[in-house]
């Protein structure tokens, strides 16, 4: 008996030494690349940087933040808004062959690249925005009019992720935020127009699809919006008790804690907001051993050019986030800096801080 037992621990722990697959090794590099960086401080991201600026588009090498800054942001955020429906371009008019090989290339330089997805409406036709069905997310769950609708969106999502490997034809590490803002109600999965069991049941249902289809290389972002501490405690508390809420898809299946964060209305209601936010959401991530991030954040234009230093540095310097994300510079609307501008002066003050990371900090 004894020996029969022994043998069973041996090949017990021969099976939990298996290697990992490389998708999921190249994941859990990047989370330990990540965390290691948190020490340091936190990246600098912004989306769509090497396709479009304030004056400028499709020019081939260039970046609003690299002509400020000398240097490349950390991150950089892509979109696969439109390749559900197989379309050649993103909802941002962006080749998806554009996107694929910027997203390579900033790979190969040593950054970090994060991958968000604003799909169109499936029951309507409509854009991500087309918000006014509450029956969109039934619709596409299994057992709805639109699941198998929904399985070939899926399926085409897949078929982009599927080809973006490196040199040594290896998949490449990707932050995947899925479903974001969800707490807001202007996206169709959004809390007027799902319950939080859907919106559950839509996580579980992409994650687990994408993880059969043996794309274990992404590390989950789940990013709820701006508000969401009040939405969840009305009494203040700011405890790990707090629950994250009905919609949260559970720790199982989530790497990534970030919060989408613009400041749309006064100044004192954005920072009272971000740190409620990033307070609460700082207590979970410690204690649950996850990452923090504010995935997206920005002031629309930059009216008050110090807006970098003296309100969004000053807030995000008390917790341990490991980058924050500027929205894009394109045609009129900016969030990131400008070359020539008053703002850039300002941006460049920040990262001249040894806590602010640029390319050229994390490339290995």
């Amino acid at each position: 008996m004894k020996k029969a037992f022994l043998t069973f621990l041996v090949l017990f722990a021969a099976i939990l030494s298996q290697p990992q697959p490389a998708q999921a090794q190249q994941r859990e590099a990047l989370i330990d690349r990540m965390t290691a960086l948190q020490q340091r401080g936190y990246m600098f991201g912004h989306q769509d940087d090497p396709f479009y600026g304030l004056t400028w588009e499709w020019e081939r090498g260039r970046s609003d933040v690299r002509e400020v800054a000398g240097d490349y942001p950390a991150v950089m955020g892509f979109d696969l808004g439109g390749i559900e429906m197989g379309d050649a371009k993103n909802l941002d008019s962006v080749p998806f062959t554009r996107i694929r090989e910027e997203l390579l290339a900033h790979v190969e330089r040593g950054g970090i690249v994060t991958l968000s997805w604003h799909p169109r409406n499936p029951l309507t036709g409509g854009t991500a925005w087309d918000n006014g069905d509450t029956i969109v997310v039934e619709s596409i769950l299994p057992g709805g009019t639109q699941h198998r609708k929904f399985l070939l969106w899926m399926k085409n999502v897949r078929n982009f992720l599927v080809t973006l490997k490196n040199k040594d034809g290896q998949p490449v590490p990707i932050i995947f935020r899925p479903w974001h803002e969800n707490n807001g109600a202007w996206f169709w999965w959004g809390s007027r127009q799902c319950m939080p069991r859907d919106y559950h049941a839509l996580w579980c249902m992409l994650q687990d699809y994408l993880l059969s289809e043996g794309l274990d290389n992404m590390v989950w972002s789940w990013s709820p919006n701006l508000g969401v501490a009040s939405s969840l405690s009305p009494s203040g508390e700011k405890t790990d008790s707090l629950s994250l809420g009905a919609s949260y898809p559970g720790d199982d299946r989530v790497d990534l804690l970030g919060l989408d964060a613009y400041q749309w209305g006064t100044e004192e209601d954005f920072v009272r907001q971000l740190n409620d936010d990033l307070l609460m959401l700082t207590h979970y991530a410690e204690r649950r051993g996850r990452l923090l991030a504010l995935t997206e954040c920005g002031l629309q234009n930059l009216p008050d050019p110090t807006w970098w230093t003296r309100v969004l540095k000053p807030q995000i310097d008390k917790y341990p986030i490991c980058y924050f994300l500027v929205w894009r510079n394109a045609r009129k609307e900016f969030y990131g800096p400008v070359p020539g501008s008053k703002n850039a002066l300002y941006f460049n003050e920040m990262i001249r801080n040894k806590n602010v990371l640029m390319l050229k900090d994390i490339a290995q």
